[in-house]
């Protein structure tokens, strides 16, 4: 009864994922022969030669020091943002909103418009850097090789902040605030009631967080490849784009995909561990031996317990330095009573937190307000470097330009058959999967649900390399197809992940009472099933063409025909040389995220419903 509902997802997983993977391990003992120009076998060698070459070396360092730095400060903003919009605030949604406003952006705007920011002669950061005294001469961010690196973790952090965010809040409001209320009669303080209650709350979502956020950081690909290239001199090459640069720059593909499987085993136990904190299980089990997990789980709870009470203790010490500050400001009444009633003290906590918020809000909005603003200026304007902040005159010369003068259109009607069509096939075969999988008890049906979350993990510099060959050998490579058939590689899983939890959350009665009636599985699952789930499948939806919108690595790659690029690919054509046309890219930018930003507002609820339960709930 189950083959009809995950034959698809099968097909779709061993095809063009199992496959891939097995072809990309056998390329990788490969090399191509400068006589025969045939794939000669040579065993581990491209890999022995891995360790000798300093390129390889370097742009692993680069990458350890990129994917540490960028999720520790991810984290540590993520979880102040958080605390500070859970519980009553005014206006709280709409924080939250502008808040996740980066997540949705599609990379290629991220790259450019911080590019365009950090422009040493056209930017607008060197003049407010100037103007605060911080600097006292105009900076090339990204061409000075020691600020390149923290130039692009800074853009990372900026972008994947509201991953955390919306993670940490949905475990936050799990968190009984009974606890809380009980913890303050004991007499415990701030710090204290987020140490022993808050951060053992949050343990599971701050792991799965932490873990996917290093996953995804550790891969990444399009971002600093826009931005830099690699550059300057390596600086921040990470290994993902050296792979690219041997495989596909210089069809070295034995070599290069050795590159990208070189970390594999370093991400399989990344995977590993997280499957085992995200892999649902129907009971608990009751262990009586004492596994070597469990004492490593218990060993590292220990260390992180330790670390946490040592970095949280100046934080005690400041909070009980502002507690005898506030005495002293606001003494108590001649009966003992303090002076400031309980609702007094709310609005003071209120107002602090809207304060701390501030900077927050101006380093999420600055980007966009500079997209906004350049689009809108003349070449002169920009060129000459007059009206920074406000254009004068404001002018709709670039949206005119870019429509008439650039293949822009033809690049949005891709992006759009792209999107649509890939989303919708991943949205079908995901809901099939997903319903068998809640539903129906089958041979490998737990097989099939670590392997999907496995999918769901693998990054894709693992398997555009010998996805290329593979789809070059069948002739699909340069044509819609080739993306359509692709892009449900990493949008089927997850969506089938989500829509798994929904599905075990509707009641099975409902089902059995239609198929008591006389209706087939299938018609119960049609007529029934996905009714009742229409807010999974749209939120699911949403996020999976969201991604389709965006995705970059794919499209780079599979398409050279200029008539057939995405947009995320076509926006690079606008630069001529070391020429950017500042005013055109951020028009083309502006108008790319706006579908992205219509769709976010018009079902937000519906999409972050769907990225919290996908990964938060088990």
């Amino acid at each position: 009864m189950a083959i009809p509902f995950v034959i698809p997802i099968v097909l779709i997983m061993g095809g063009l994922i199992l496959y891939p993977f097995i072809n990309a391990v056998q390329l990788s003992m490969t090399t191509r022969s400068l006589i025969t120009r045939t794939e000669v076998f040579v065993g581990f060698d491209n890999y022995a030669r891995l360790f000798q070459d300093t390129d390889f070396i370097s742009s692993v360092r680069n990458t350890l020091v990129f994917t540490l730095a960028s999720v520790s400060i991810k984290f540590v903003i993520g979880i102040g943002i958080a605390l500070l919009l859970h519980g009553r605030l005014p206006g709280r949604n709409i924080l939250t909103a502008i808040i996740l406003l980066p997540w949705i952006v599609p990379e290629v705007v991220t790259a450019l418009t911080w590019r365009s920011i950090y422009d040493p002669v056209f930017g607008g950061l060197n003049p407010i850097l100037q103007s605060l005294g911080i600097i006292d001469r105009p900076v090339a961010w990204l061409a000075e090789p020691g600020l390149a690196m923290p130039s692009v973790i800074a853009v990372n952090v900026w972008k994947g902040i509201p991953f955390f965010v919306i993670l940490l809040l949905a475990g936050l409001k799990a968190i009984d605030r009974e606890q809380y209320e009980a913890a303050e009669v004991d007499g415990a303080s701030v710090v204290q009631r987020f140490r022993h209650i808050t951060m053992p709350g949050l343990r599971y979502v701050i792991i799965t967080t932490l873990l996917l956020s290093f996953i995804n950081t550790f891969n990444t690909f399009g971002l600093i490849y826009l931005m830099t290239g690699g550059g300057p001199g390596g600086a921040t090459r990470m290994f993902s784009i050296l792979a690219y640069e041997k495989a596909i720059v210089g069809l070295r593909f034995g070599p290069g995909v050795a590159t990208a499987l070189s970390m594999a085993p370093f991400m399989a136990a990344l995977i590993f561990v997280l499957a085992r904190v995200m892999r649902p299980s129907e009971q608990v089990q009751v262990r009586e031996k004492v596994t070597v997990f469990d004492r490593i789980g218990e060993w590292g709870n220990r260390f992180v317990g330790l670390v946490l009470d040592l970095v949280l203790l100046p934080l005690q010490w400041l909070e009980q330095g502002v507690s005898a500050l506030m005495r002293l400001l606001v003494p108590a009444k001649g009966d003992g009573q303090p002076r400031l009633r309980r609702s007094q003290w709310e609005v003071f906590g209120v107002s602090t937190r809207l304060l701390m918020l501030i900077p927050v809000f101006i380093f999420v909005l600055f980007p966009f307000y500079w997209i906004f603003v350049t689009s809108f200026k003349t070449d002169l304007q920009i060129q000459r470097f007059t009206s920074i902040y406000v254009p004068d005159p404001w002018t709709f010369e670039q949206y005119r330009s870019l429509l008439s003068d650039t293949p822009f259109l033809t690049w949005f009607r891709n992006t759009l058959i792209v999107a649509v069509s890939s989303t919708a096939l991943s949205i079908v075969i995901a809901a099939l999967a997903a319903y068998a999988l809640a539903r129906l008890r089958f041979l490998g049906a737990g097989l099939l649900t670590t392997l999907l979350l496995i999918t769901y993990l693998l990054p894709a510099s693992l398997l555009f390399i010998p996805l290329y060959r593979i789809l070059t050998d069948l002739g699909a490579i340069n044509n819609y197809s080739s993306l359509i058939l692709t892009y449900p590689t990493f949008l089927m899983p997850f969506a089938t992940w989500v829509m798994m939890g929904y599905f075990r959350s509707i009641p099975v009665e409902l089902e059995e009472a239609a198929l008591i009636d006389g209706t087939t599985r299938f018609g119960a699952f049609r007529r029934v099933t996905l009714p009742l789930a229409a807010p999974a499948l749209l939120s699911v939806t949403l996020f999976a063409f969201t991604n389709a919108w965006n995705e970059f690595l794919y499209a780079f790659v599979f398409i050279t025909s200029d008539s057939l690029k995405t947009l995320p690919v076509g926006l690079q054509l606008l630069v001529f040389g070391d020429i950017y046309p500042w005013g055109q890219l951020m028009a083309a930018s502006l108008m790319m995220a706006i579908p992205v930003v219509i769709v976010y507002i018009y079902a937000q609820r519906y999409l972050v419903g769907g990225l919290t339960a996908g990964s938060v709930k088990g």
